[in-house]
């Protein structure tokens, strides 16, 4: 019987669960931040508007251990702006252990700490519970809270948020040298005039001179605009050769995610921003989540339109950017049939696991209960503590907009979906998968029922890509009779190969293990 392994673990909680001592969501943080000099925060406010990545130096004080010489500034954009408009203290920091002391790690071999004040989200649950339920499917980071203090004054109730950085990129990518480009426009910067039409971090091609990406991506690598430019070019231009650029099943992890979560803002909103994308020793480019404190509805901009009401939240289309050439990381990506099949059962996946099954809200109480003394002792909250508890069921006012509450949103909302033609499709049902070596060859088999076809994704190395072939139910791959839905195929055996399997119908699919590849099966 094969054996299918929980990625999370199979890799190690050394590597993946880095900084668990920092992002454990069942403890909260206390962080304390000391600064010697008494104008500290009109310096960091200075730093901020002068748009660069400045930072001040300070003191920092976690789980009783003071790091010395940390660099400290505040980070955000709106969650800065608009809160400064109001005079308040809780504005989002970022911590750098390793500004002057080159070693310097936090608790975990944590080398920054973003800690975001909640903006937008009276629920104080949207950051969180969202990570929780992506980090399932696809890499992402990780989140719980923290109540920082400057000067040993009490700030806040913040979200504490892993960074997308080479520890990150260590842990789950097994390296950390490739191009690592944050996909934020630089909102007042505009494209040469000799470049082609791009809209945001929409990843449209604009052209060969790479000048020419500079205002709607930020790399954080010390290279790789030519890379960026490749994969636009691919993309729109030679889609068929996506697969050698692109990681494209965790893309649609990624749309299904922010489809189902109404996270629109990210790439599936008119902002199209808040992602990262990685490209690893490969040549493969690996999105990356991020942003998350607007997710079930916090923003109702899906494109320029008008904001879509709460019933236009509940109903957004599974397919919205199907056919939109602006959004050609939706558009081309679905326009391949096997590609759209799949991202049927990632949606149904993730309605199942967290949705369907009530999940999500019981997670949302629990964490409530936890963090509710917290949230009625911070200070400077931005929101009225009766809007804590009251978001997560029913629509609160933040700033003047209207924040629909979760259960609110999502109970209309799955049932919206399941009622969808194409998710109440029959999918192939996958079982009996097993796997057997025979002298230099493994032989995978599985029965596959209500299947047109069925394919074998496999790998060798933990973070190689996976190469997909269609597996046969002709009787020589299984010694059996053929045509009796029982599929098979042959590889040459090596160390640590891995597999996960799709059976395909004529509207959707489904895969072995549902969750694959964040889970997957090993052969020993």
């Amino acid at each position: 019987m094969a054996k299918y392994i929980y990625w999370l673990l199979f890799i190690g909680l050394s590597s993946v669960s880095y900084g668990q001592d920092l992002y454990d969501l069942n403890q909260v943080v206390d962080i304390y931040v000391e600064f010697s000099d008494p104008l500290w925060e009109a310096k960091l406010d200075s730093l901020k508007q002068a748009g660069n990545d400045g930072r001040l130096i300070g003191k920092v004080k976690i789980k009783g251990v003071t790091y010395d010489s940390v660099g400290i500034r505040y980070k955000g954009n709106s969650s800065y702006y608009n809160v400064r408009k109001t005079k308040s203290s809780k504005l989002p920091f970022n911590l750098k252990a390793n500004t002057v002391i080159k070693g310097q790690r936090f608790p975990g071999d944590v080398k920054t700490i973003k800690l975001s004040n909640v903006f937008r989200d009276p629920s104080y649950l949207r950051e969180v519970l969202s990570y929780e339920i992506a980090g399932n499917y696809l890499p992402a980071p990780r989140a719980n809270f923290a109540r920082v203090y400057v000067n040993n004054k009490l700030i806040g109730f913040y979200n504490n948020t892993s960074s997308v950085d080479d520890d990150f990129l260590t842990a789950y990518f097994g390296e950390d040298k490739g191009t690592l480009v944050k996909c934020d426009p630089s909102w007042n910067a505009q494209p040469g005039n000799k470049c082609s039409k791009g809209e945001k971090a929409s990843l449209m091609y604009q052209g060969t001179d790479t000048t020419c990406y500079f205002a709607n991506y930020e790399m954080k690598s010390d290279y790789g605009w030519r890379s960026l430019a490749e994969l636009t070019y691919v993309l729109n231009k030679e889609p068929e050769k996506l697969e050698e650029k692109l990681n494209i099943d965790r893309t649609l992890w990624m749309h299904a995610f922010n489809n189902v979560l109404d996270n629109l803002d990210s790439y599936a909103g008119r902002l199209c921003h808040n992602f990262y994308l990685y490209q690893d020793s490969f040549g493969i480019f690996q999105p990356i989540p991020w942003d998350m404190n607007l997710s079930f509805g916090g923003f109702r901009y899906a494109d320029e339109k008008k904001a879509l009401d709460n019933e236009g939240l509940q109903h957004l289309s599974p397919f919205t950017h199907y056919k939109s050439p602006n959004r050609p990381l939706i558009s081309q990506v679905l326009a391949t049939p096997l590609h759209r099949k799949i991202y049927i059962a990632h949606l149904k996946t993730i309605l199942e696991e967290f949705f369907i099954s009530g999940k999500y809200q019981s997670m949302g109480n629990q964490i409530q209960s936890r963090i509710d003394r917290y949230v009625r002792e911070d200070p400077n909250k931005l929101y009225p503590y009766e809007t804590f508890r009251q978001n997560l069921t029913t629509t609160s006012e933040a700033e003047g907009v209207k924040i629909i509450g979760i259960t609110e949103l999502m109970k209309e909302r799955v049932a919206y979906l399941q009622a969808h033609p194409l998710l109440k499709k029959t999918a192939p049902v996958i079982t009996e998968v097993k796997h057997e070596v025979r002298d230099s060859q493994v032989l995978i088999t599985a029965k596959v029922t209500e299947a047109e076809s069925t394919y074998l994704c496999y790998r060798t190395g933990k973070y190689a890509p996976f190469q997909r072939v269609k597996m046969l139910d002709d009787g020589a791959h299984f010694d059996q009779a053929a045509d009796d839905q029982r599929y098979g195929w042959t590889i040459p055996y090596q160390k640590g190969i891995t597999y996960y399997l799709i059976g395909e119908a004529e509207k959707t699919a489904s895969t072995a293990p549902a969750r694959a590849a964040m889970e997957y099966y090993e052969i020993p």
